[in-house]
């Protein structure tokens, strides 16, 4: 059965799946070559599937070219990026508020990886936005310092040892990354689309469109390929987004992701329920006994639509 354990996380991102990751994981094949994240933000489905010994390979890319800066140096520089993090940390306690405003300043006009591994670890709610001129600009919660330096080292370490030497980092358009897929691959997709709204991400300079979205789904079923998609889901009876087309032949889940913790102090007592789609080409790899045997099949927490 597969068990919860400690997976590091050197910073939160908002719409991060790191709390749904085992459900995402329990629909794995046993024999994925290489898992591809061409959303990737945290890369917290990648990390779970490294932890659990999941694929061989990962490719992580996002179009957020300072996101995919500081993964490079998680992956390429940990002590040196925790060194540089532990700096800011300890310089910021003069004045936390200011301090934060002149790192956020800096990264806008430098993008250096530390600057934005500060910024995210005092966003609130790790909440990542950007102006319609691409700048950073969220606020800090100043009620929090970030994460301690010795806990962001054991974290950073702890990504680098999972993922160093097995995971290509890109940078680029998510139909880019997946027309290199094989059939022995499987990907995740979780777009910035987050099916929250039909507008432009804040997170991102640019947006994705339902149309171009389920365009390059419907290539992915003509060529045989694996993938999940998160896209859309409803909080009590507010749904967030538009169901991915019939046409497309997905098997589609629900995924419970529980209240959140905002909800529960307002006293909401809603739940989100997460959409999950599976491609017909993983249906039938899953059908043909190639479920991972290390994962448990949640059945009893998916109900199929």
């Amino acid at each position: 059965m597969l068990q919860h354990m400690a997976i590091p996380h050197p910073f939160p991102y908002q719409g991060s799946k790191r709390g749904i990751a085992r459900h995402i994981l329990a629909h794995f094949p046993r024999d994925v070559d290489c898992l591809i994240e061409p959303f990737c933000g945290s890369g917290a489905i990648s990390l779970a599937a490294a932890a659990h010994g999941l694929a061989k390979r990962f490719w992580l890319n996002d179009l957020n070219e300072p996101l995919m800066a500081l993964w490079e140096e998680i992956l390429q520089r940990p002590n040196e990026l925790s060194k540089n993090y532990e700096r800011l940390w300890t310089e910021q306690h003069l004045d936390k508020r200011a301090f934060f405003l002149g790192i956020r300043d800096k990264f806008n006009a430098e993008h250096r990886p530390h600057h934005l591994l500060y910024l995210l670890a005092r966003i609130v709610k790790g909440s990542v936005r950007y102006s319609a001129e691409g700048l950073f600009n969220q606020s800090a919660d100043n009620r929090r310092s970030g994460m301690r330096p010795i806990l962001m080292q054991r974290q950073i370490l702890g990504v680098h040892a999972l993922l160093a030497g097995r995971t290509t980092l890109s940078a680029v358009d998510f139909r880019k990354v997946v027309a290199e897929a094989a059939k022995e691959d499987l990907i995740y997709m979780d777009p910035p689309y987050q099916g929250t709204s039909f507008t432009r991400d804040h997170r991102y300079c640019s947006g994705l469109s339902y149309a171009e979205f389920a365009d390059a789904l419907e290539i992915l079923n003509d060529r045989g390929l694996s993938y999940m998609a998160s896209y859309d889901g409803k909080t009590g009876e507010k749904s967030h987004g538009k169901p991915l087309p019939r046409s497309l032949s997905l098997t589609h889940l629900h995924i419970s992701a529980g209240r959140s913790s905002q909800a529960t102090l307002l006293g909401d007592k809603s739940e989100t329920v997460e959409s999950l789609y599976i491609s017909p080409a993983l249906v039938e790899r899953l059908k043909d006994g190639q479920r991972h045997d290390k994962i448990p099949q949640i059945q009893q927490e998916l109900a199929l639509e």
